[in-house]
Parts: C-alpha cells; structure tokens; sequence
C-alpha cells in the first residue's frame, strides 16, 4: 500500500453528493425570496410604505443569495478533481449542506431585526460557520488525492483554503464586533471583497497553469 493508496470506507460517487449539493444550494437560494411579497390591494401611500418596509428584506436576500453562490462555486471548484467519496467527505458534505439549508433563517433574523446585536451576531455566525465545514471538506479532499482522478495541485489547494480561511476569520470577527455595534460588524463583512479579490485572480491564474502543466 503506497502513500496514494488507502482502505476505502463507505465509499461512493462524487457526482451523487455533488447534484445533492446542487439541489440543496438551489432549494436555499428559492427560500430566500419567500419573504419578498407585498399585500395585495394597497393604495398609493400604501404601496409606498410596504414597498419600504420590504427593502431590508431585497438587501438581505441579495446579499444571502451572493453568500451561498459563493460557497456553491467554492464547494464545485474543490470537488474539481475528486470521482470517489468517503465516509469522512460524505459527513463534512451533509454537515455543510445542513448549515446551508439553515441560511434563510439568520437571514430573515437580519432582513427583519438587523439594527440588533444579536441578529448580526447569528446571521455572522451562521456564514463563519458555513465556511468552517466547507473548509475542513477542502482540507480533507486535498489530503485525499487517492478519492480523485488526478491530485489537486499543492499551490491551488492552498490558496482555496486562504481563501475559505478569510471568509471564517472575517464573519468570526463580525460576531463579537456586532455586540459593540452592529453596523460596524456589517461593514466589516466588506473586508472579503479585496480578499476575495486577490484570491479569486490568484486561483484563475494557478489553475491555468496547473492545466498548462497537465496538458504537456
């Protein structure tokens, strides 16, 4: 038995848990919008105000629906190279799954209490949480090349981990900055955006090259 090589347990296709993930992602995404409605039968000044009491609700279902496409891609862009599963790969999954199907509830809590404390609190807690089970699922695929069709190249691997990383340490951080001001942890969620930036350029690039290198 060669470093390559293990006893495979409760093994099974990558592809199954991948169009569960899909379906799982996708059932979150169409939840979100459930709390996007207006009564029926407004009047002008009615239509106005409930058109602005909504709007929390519009901001909140944008920003959920950009978090889990997020993690929808990331969760895709790891299982690249992988074609088998293990029992330890298929619990992290459903476990990341699970915190998924869990986000329109901190997001309700956000579009309907965000002045709150706690409501920051949860909805940060929620996404740091998400991307701690999506990054242990990185890590344990990268130290199982033996699941996959070909090895998933050292550099990339590390950089989809930094970049898991940053979104845990950021949404962390937002937790017990929100119970010193909640508008201040919202803010802070906007330090992922140059993060997420240079990780993305970087992934692009490492992967091109990894492609270059495999096809020669």
């Amino acid at each position: 038995m060669n470093g390559h090589q293990r006893v495979r347990d409760d093994e099974g296709s990558a592809a199954r848990l991948l169009a569960l993930s899909d379906g799982v992602f996708a059932i979150a995404m169409t939840l979100l919008a459930l709390d996007l409605t207006l009564p029926a039968g407004l009047d002008p000044a009615g239509f106005e105000h409930a058109l602005g009491d909504v709007m929390p609700n519009v901001w909140a279902y944008a920003l959920s629906f950009l978090v889990i496409a997020a993690f929808w891609r990331g969760h895709h862009q790891i299982f690249r190279y992988v074609r088998e599963v293990d029992g330890t790969v298929i619990r992290l999954g459903l476990l990341s799954l699970g915190l998924v199907a869990l986000m329109p509830f901190p997001t309700t809590l956000l579009a309907e209490y965000g002045d709150l404390s706690q409501s920051v609190a949860v909805y940060s807690g929620a996404v740091a949480a998400m991307g701690a089970t999506q990054l242990a699922l990185a890590v344990a695929l990268w130290k199982r090349p033996w699941l996959g069709s070909a090895a998933l190249p050292d550099p990339v691997a590390r950089n989809d981990v930094a970049d898991l990383a940053a979104t845990v340490l950021v949404f962390a951080v937002a937790v017990p900055l929100a119970f010193v001001s909640p508008t201040g942890a919202k803010l802070w969620w906007a330090m992922l955006i140059p993060v997420k930036s240079v990780t993305g350029r970087r992934g692009k690039r490492l992967r091109a090259a990894a492609q270059q290198l495999g096809a020669r």
